[in-house]
């Protein structure tokens, strides 16, 4: 009785070497996709965090402070201010928020305390911030933050 061997040809060791080749181009280009969407989609929610950011925190603080006639537009040392005002122990305090040197600011103050606008606590970089009275319980803000992303908001005051 004869065995027969199969004799293994050039060409089966090529066909495994291009497989394997196929295979790892594949998984390449398949992972450089991936990281550029990866990469594209923290930039887009950096931009969206910026000026989204400062609207909630500010739509946050006017359901904070939402008492009858708490909450209204004014003017803080020459700049246009969304004003919040409270009783502390009969102290009346205000919290101004309002943009300032491409900034902007909050500050929590008394009334006779003198205290300017660059007083005021950094909360975002900015190019521009507006602040629209609608109607008698209805603020439009928007702002463009420093990457020229822009956003708006409107926010209703619910206790007038």
């Amino acid at each position: 009785m004869r065995f027969h061997t199969q004799r293994k040809h050039m060409i089966d060791f090529l066909f495994s070497v291009a497989l394997f080749f196929v295979f790892a181009l594949s998984a390449l280009i398949v992972i450089l996709l991936a990281a550029r969407i990866y990469k594209s989609t923290t930039e887009n929610s950096s931009l969206n965090y910026t000026s989204r950011t400062s609207l909630s925190y500010i739509s946050e603080k006017i359901h904070q402070s939402d008492l009858d006639g708490a909450v209204y537009l004014g003017n803080f040392d020459g700049y246009e201010a969304l004003v919040m005002e409270q009783q502390i122990e009969n102290v009346t305090y205000y919290t101004y928020i309002y943009a300032c040197n491409n900034e902007l600011k909050e500050l929590f103050t008394s009334g006779n305390s003198g205290i300017t606008a660059s007083s005021g606590q950094t909360i975002l970089e900015i190019q521009d911030f507006s602040i629209e009275q609608i109607s008698d319980n209805l603020f439009k803000f928007s702002c463009t933050d420093k990457n020229n992303q822009q956003a708006s908001t409107m926010i209703g005051i619910r206790s007038r």
